[in-house]
């Protein structure tokens, strides 16, 4: 595969990924509300999600992802479900465990919630079945793709799909050190909780 075509998928998959969306936003209230690392289990499971739907396309079933139909649906409401009680919890949760959980850390639960949460954002959102089915096809026969060059571009997608995020996400959790008192850790919690909801309402109406 010539760079030129690496280089042409690299750009596009970074627009795709950078643009706000139900992902980034998702990353972004998980780092405000629940921190740094977390958010980084999150993009784990971003990360999970695109490959899947990369491997569907190179392996020819990117018109079975399209046609989902009633499964899919089942899919996305599940994964905007999760994504409204994520937020609901931050809305309930008190400053004070917030602070507490900080130091102690998120441990195996907490990473692992934000894993799968950030998995279910990614299969359930209409725009990643749309760059892997129709847009991806643009770049490269999928019908000739050998090995090596599936390897090269999955690895693209792992490097774009977790080093965006990762940059919101360390910009967001951030802002965290400026919410020392507890009014400010409730507004913190709030509002990325809101977004958290905001993102599943996203998910479940596209």
């Amino acid at each position: 595969m010539h760079f030129s075509v690496l280089a042409a998928f690299t750009v596009a998959l970074a627009i795709a990924v950078a643009l706000p969306g139900p992902g980034i936003f998702a990353v972004v209230s998980c780092a405000i509300g629940r921190g740094f690392r977390e958010a980084l289990a999150m993009i784990g499971g971003l990360i999970l999600g695109d490959l899947i739907y990369f491997t569907l396309a190179v392996l020819g079933m990117a018109a079975l992802a399209r046609s989902m139909g009633e499964l899919f649906i089942a899919v996305k409401l599940t994964g905007a479900a999760y994504l409204i009680w994520l937020g609901v919890k931050l809305w309930r949760e008190r400053p004070a465990a917030l602070v507490s959980s900080e130091t102690a850390g998120p441990g195996k639960r907490g990473y692992r919630r934000s894993f799968v949460g950030g998995f279910l954002v990614t299969i359930s959102n209409p725009k990643t079945i749309a760059f892997y089915a129709g847009l991806l096809p643009t770049f490269i026969d999928l019908g000739k793709i050998s090995a090596s060059d599936a390897v090269a571009m999955a690895g693209i997608v792992v490097l774009t799909v977790g080093a965006i995020p990762a940059v919101y996400a360390y910009a967001a959790a951030s802002s965290r050190r400026f919410f020392n008192s507890p009014s400010r850790l409730r507004l913190l919690n709030r509002t990325a909780g809101t977004m958290l909801i905001g993102s599943g309402v996203t998910v479940a109406t596209r």
